[in-house]
């Protein structure tokens, strides 16, 4: 965690990205939330995918039918709906943001009290990914991150 944080936003930021343990993770926020009375904001990102070409990075050729916003919203509904219960009385907001999963999340924790991931993801989402989003917003967050693993 770098900086100090002084004041309570009410909000935990958890990365969700179809996968066991981001649902793990998620599920997690939510008990979590009950507990302190916090909003649990449910963050899923997605981006154009890029393939390695020649010397350089060149984009994948997409077919326009297919639409990965859509995808990435229906992978964050599946998820909520998932864990969420109505009997909770937890708030659950649900963002789809375009970009890098770490940089999403980071950006969307800046002012949350908690961030919560899961670990070793690699959903539907994680082909573009290189490295551990988990262990990258463990050293870069600005609020304490949890990191929780799916289960066995």
């Amino acid at each position: 965690m770098s900086g100090s944080r002084s004041s309570s936003t009410g909000r935990i930021v958890v990365g969700v990205d179809g996968s066991a343990a981001a649902s793990a993770a998620l599920r997690w926020a939510v008990n979590q939330a009950e507990v302190t009375g916090e909003t649990v904001q449910a963050v899923i990102a997605w981006q154009y995918p890029m393939s390695m070409a020649g010397y350089g990075w060149a984009p994948v050729v997409m077919d326009e039918a297919v639409n990965l916003e859509n995808i990435a919203e229906k992978t964050l509904t599946a998820a909520v709906d998932e864990v969420a219960t109505p009997a909770s009385g937890v708030t659950i907001e649900r963002r789809v943001v375009e970009g890098y999963a770490t940089n999403v999340l980071l950006g969307a924790a800046a002012d949350a009290d908690l961030l919560v991931v899961g670990s070793r993801g690699h959903g539907a989402f994680a082909d573009a990914l290189l490295g551990s989003v988990s262990q990258h917003c463990a050293h870069h967050a600005k609020c304490p991150v949890v990191i929780v693993r799916a289960p066995a």
